[in-house]
């Protein structure tokens, strides 16, 4: 009998140095996941060699602009938040100007560390960009909890152009980004908003990241991925779960949407789920410079029969109502 207990106590302990070290190794492969960079410096540059029969002004707003950046770093009470990071032209120091900002909304298990680039590049075309640790931003909340920071409490708050806020994210994210855009006392203050494959409502609401898009009164760009990742094809996506950000869903979204507003869906072409963040940078960049800094080179990319990406073979299941 004392040799069966001592062998069961042998297993016992065998098994809880297993469980011990199972959860240490999935722990280490979280941390690892929220702290390993995800983009070069240069990430930026390959946009045109990968995708050449995109449109040229697509490819060139995929770049860098000109503005030299510098950046802050706020570390937050907010525990979700974990720091605020702000990137901004070096300019704004000593140019007495005020700028646009656009406020980034993670995806899921992308807290803003890791993906730096992006805010880089977005700050060289003149915007304050500003973005958290938080990897599950998907209520909008901690977005606006940041953006009220940078108006009222950053170091650079009088240097802020309150009338041109635009609000930008993927995945997760974008749910974020329509929450943050509709259901906070700040929201009023976006001008326009960008989404990247946002989770469909059916897919939100079961998460906890609920939006109502009916109520987004805004210029807004959405859009999503071809691939099964974002859309698995099946018939019914308010009955059963339809990929990420199926087709049907962003129908449903943009007729959700009154006509008085600027409105425009498409879908990247040959893209997943993974893959949106760098595939919209060109033409996501174009629209926040058109609606916030009024340049009307970036506006061809999307306003009339015209419009470049109505040519664009990196896009398609395009409709717009400008």
């Amino acid at each position: 009998m004392k040799k069966v207990l001592r062998i069961l106590g042998t297993g016992v302990l065998s098994l809880a140095v297993l469980l011990a070290a199972f959860f240490a190794y999935a722990q280490y492969k979280h941390w690892k996941t929220l702290n390993t960079p995800i983009l070069t410096d240069d990430y930026y540059k390959s946009f045109a060699e990968a995708f050449p029969a995109g449109g040229k002004l697509e490819e060139y707003y995929a770049g860098r602009g000109s503005y030299e950046v510098e950046h802050l770093e706020h570390k937050s009470d907010n525990k979700s938040i974990g720091a605020i990071r702000i990137y901004y032209p070096a300019e704004l120091r000593t140019s007495g100007k005020q700028y646009p900002v656009v406020m980034v909304v993670n995806g899921s298990n992308t807290p803003a560390k890791i993906y730096l680039p992006f805010f880089q590049r977005l700050a060289s075309w003149g915007f304050v960009a500003v973005g958290t640790d938080d990897p599950q931003a998907g209520t909008g909340e901690t977005t606006s909890i940041a953006l009220d920071f940078l108006l009222n409490e950053s170091e650079i708050a009088g240097q802020i152009d309150r009338d041109n806020i635009g609000i930008i994210g993927y995945s997760q994210g974008g749910a974020g980004a329509l929450g943050a855009a509709e259901k906070y006392e700040n929201s009023r203050l976006y001008k326009a908003i960008f989404t990247g494959s946002a989770a469909y409502p059916l897919l939100a609401a079961s998460m906890g990241w609920e939006y109502d898009s009916s109520k987004i009164s805004i210029p807004y760009f959405m859009t999503a991925a071809t691939g099964a990742s974002d859309d698995l094809g099946v018939a019914d996506i308010n009955g059963e779960f339809g990929g990420v950000a199926p087709l049907a869903s962003l129908a449903e979204i943009y007729n959700s949407m009154t006509d008085d507003v600027l409105k425009v869906r498409a879908r990247v072409t040959g893209a997943e789920h993974g893959e949106m963040q760098v595939r919209t940078e060109g033409c996501m960049t174009a629209w926040m410079l058109y609606h916030l800094q009024g340049d009307q080179e970036a506006g061809k990319v999307f306003l009339g029969e015209n419009a470049e990406i109505l040519g664009n073979s990196n896009w398609q299941d395009i409709e717009k109502n400008h």
